[in-house]
């Protein structure tokens, strides 16, 4: 909107010069027909002829417009002169007329450019309340936003205070005697509010829990309802949520435990363990698919390794595995997603993915890409010559690097 309105700026500003242009061209051929409409009143035709016709001695001024007696000649002299009385009388005229014609002209192309100008300035007004208009209603969005997030916040700190209570309690009990509290009793404390904390925030910058279903729905299609899928990191229970609803019997494990709490609120199977204990807990070939969105990133390398071989041993034949990341072949995304959460190991390329899901045995992997980034996109010059082409493919070039789909999934299957 900032370059819209700039260029609606520019825009006016060059009718106004144009308009003022024009009205200086305007004042002036009015002065030069007002000059002409001075000059010719100063003629005085009909006084000249009869001057000349007293000077040569005739009664009779304009004779020459009345009936001439019968073998009356006019003077010579007086003839002539009167001739050139009208002829520079007409070529006056005629220069009158010229300059009116060009007046009613630049008049005309003058109301016209005025109407442009106006055009121009209802256009910039426009774009400038809307633009105020957005402006208000996105920092209201923001402030809507940021008291839901920080509600959120309050709500699961006061849960959270509500069942460390006991601990608290027993902590202040042991301080209170002078003896030193153990460091499971100090653990037990201290775990909770950093869970809370990580828990408040995927509250702020993951985005609402309605906008992650919507994304993540379109990995449903790659499960089935013949066995249990399990979902790796499964958080704040989005997906758990989905395969519920489509009657697929699903199993979640996180290693927050506020995390486990706001699914359990919700019904939803899941429990604390760490990724790699549970999954050899699984017969191999039980599970029918294994997911996981937004925690890979968490692993070591060697750590992801492992998680990827041990669930191709636990899934059964013809079931998936989806690993969701962050894409960092964006530079966006690295930069404004990536790296916003501190606890992020490592960034994970989709080339680097697809090869350790090969190397496990998965077949036929796929990187599918999230939706891109629209609004953040440079734009197109609309011209077409060959300089604005060339301009054009480098855009494209740059907006794929910085600005491609934040998101990657690579998705496997074992045969």
């Amino acid at each position: 909107m900032k370059r819209t309105i700039e260029n609606l700026t520019h825009q006016r500003k060059k009718k106004e010069e144009e308009f003022t242009k024009k009205l200086k061209v305007l004042k002036k051929k009015s002065e030069d027909l007002k000059k002409l409409q001075d000059s010719f009143d100063s003629l005085n035709i009909s006084s000249q002829i009869e001057e000349l016709s007293v000077q040569q001695g005739k009664n009779r001024p304009l004779f020459f417009l009345s009936k001439s007696s019968k073998g009356e000649k006019p003077n010579k002299f007086q003839g002539e002169s009167i001739t050139t009385l009208l002829s520079g009388f007409h070529q006056t005229l005629e220069q009158n007329m010229i300059l009116t014609s060009e007046l009613v002209s630049t008049l005309t192309d003058l109301m016209e450019t005025h109407t442009s100008l106006m055009d121009a300035k209802d256009k910039e007004w426009d774009a400038l309340g809307s633009n105020h208009v957005g402006q208000i209603f996105k920092s209201m969005e923001w402030r809507v936003n940021d008291l839901a997030a920080a509600y959120k916040d309050v709500n699961l700190l006061m849960k959270k205070f509500l069942l460390l209570k006991e601990k608290l309690n027993e902590l202040l009990a042991t301080l209170t005697d002078n003896k030193m509290p153990s460091p499971r009793l100090i653990e037990d404390v201290l775990l909770p509010l950093e869970d809370w904390q990580y828990a408040s925030f995927e509250n702020r910058y993951r985005g609402s829990e309605d906008e992650v279903k919507k994304q993540l729905e379109n990995y449903l299609d790659y499960f089935r309802q013949e066995k249990k899928v399990l979902d790796l990191g499964c958080g704040r229970g989005e997906f758990l949520t989905l395969l519920s609803d489509k009657g697929i019997t699903a199993e979640g494990i996180d290693i927050n435990e506020q995390m486990i709490d706001i699914c359990r609120e919700k019904d939803l199977n899941c429990s604390k363990a760490d990724i790699l204990d549970k999954l050899t807990e699984f017969e191999a070939g039980s599970l029918g698919g294994v997911f996981s969105s937004q925690v890979i990133e968490h692993m070591p390398p060697n750590y992801l390794k492992r998680v990827i071989d041990l669930a191709f041993h636990k899934l059964a034949p013809s079931s998936y595995i989806v690993l969701e990341t962050v894409n960092p072949t964006s530079v966006f995304a690295l930069v404004q997603i990536y790296y916003l959460d501190l606890s992020h190991q490592k960034p994970i390329h989709p080339q680097a993915l697809r090869f350790l899901l090969e190397n496990a045995g998965f077949e036929d992997v796929e990187i599918k890409l999230s939706s891109e980034l629209q609004q953040e996109k440079l734009q197109e010059l609309p011209s077409a010559d060959e300089g604005s082409t060339i301009l054009n493919r480098n855009v494209d070039k740059l907006n794929k690097l910085l600005y491609s789909a934040p998101n990657y999934a690579a998705i496997g299957q074992k045969k």
